[in-house]
């Protein structure tokens, strides 16, 4: 049993704005002092390799697409008891959409071969888009499961419990297949120092865009999205006093205010 789990190294969803700015011009956020982490959504992909290797032995790769990946962040996966870590890391492989994401890890995924399931985090933290592990499956035609909450294997089927809105519903499903993780999956695990210090020996394998059949000057290889603004929210609280001559008054003139902007 092999399972690729596709990861994501992203600003901290948790970093204060100062943290980091806005590109307007590339469209992009750019690193000001804010920590790079692995996408926590990514983590509860790793976290159900995880758990079928605990019962299956399976054989589990880290692969991610990217630029100025810090390697003490990026092996972490590793650290937590991932077997190997691919990245694939080109400045001439321009940032893309969720298609040219999708794209990337898909040729990777291919010029590995040897695969039985793939997991991706349910969305990305820094865009919520949700759509590589969908594109993953359809690039490479094979079935794929949104949302899961739990895997299991018996043989070369799937048995995987879906969140629904209502609860779950249970799909059984062939492999290879691509399944996305949620994140009732259960918290990931935290690195053993055993994990740590092993993690440290392993070497990352490189691909660049021409070794895994990217032409990144092929007019058909561009986004299928455009962003068109790309910003900061600014937030603003406005606080109102409410007074009146006596606690009755005041309560009064609160409930009316309420009123008047339909809060009850």
């Amino acid at each position: 049993m092999h399972i690729i789990v596709c990861v994501k190294q992203v600003i901290d969803p948790e970093a204060p704005p100062a943290t980091f700015s806005i590109d307007s011009t590339l469209m992009t956020a750019q690193f000001k002092g804010a920590v790079p982490v692995i996408d926590p959504f990514a983590e509860h992909a790793v976290e159900a390799a995880l758990k079928i290797k605990d019962v299956t032995n399976a054989r589990v790769t880290i692969l991610s697409f990217g630029n100025s990946f810090q390697r003490d962040v990026i092996k972490k996966p590793v650290a937590m008891g991932a077997d190997e870590l691919i990245l694939i890391e080109d400045n001439s492989i321009p940032a893309g959409d969720s298609y040219i994401t999708a794209l990337v890890l898909a040729r990777a995924i291919q010029k590995i071969g040897d695969y039985n399931l793939i997991l991706c985090g349910r969305e990305a933290s820094d865009t919520n888009a949700g759509q590589t592990g969908a594109g993953i499956a359809e690039l490479l035609k094979v079935p794929c499961v949104t949302l899961a909450r739990k895997i299991d294997i018996s043989g070369t089927d799937l048995t995987i419990e879906r969140v629904t809105p209502d609860g779950y519903e249970i799909i059984d499903c062939s492999l290879p297949a691509v399944v996305t993780v949620s994140n009732e999956i259960g918290e990931a695990r935290y690195p053993a120092i055993k994990g740590i210090m092993a993690s440290k020996k392993i070497n990352p394998v490189i691909w660049k865009a021409d070794e895994i059949g990217i032409d990144v000057n092929n007019e058909n290889f561009k986004p299928r999205a455009e962003i068109h603004e790309l910003y900061q929210p600014e937030y603003e609280g406005i606080c109102e006093f409410v007074q009146g001559d006596n606690a009755e008054e005041t309560g009064r003139l609160l409930a009316d205010k309420l009123r008047e902007v339909k809060l009850i």
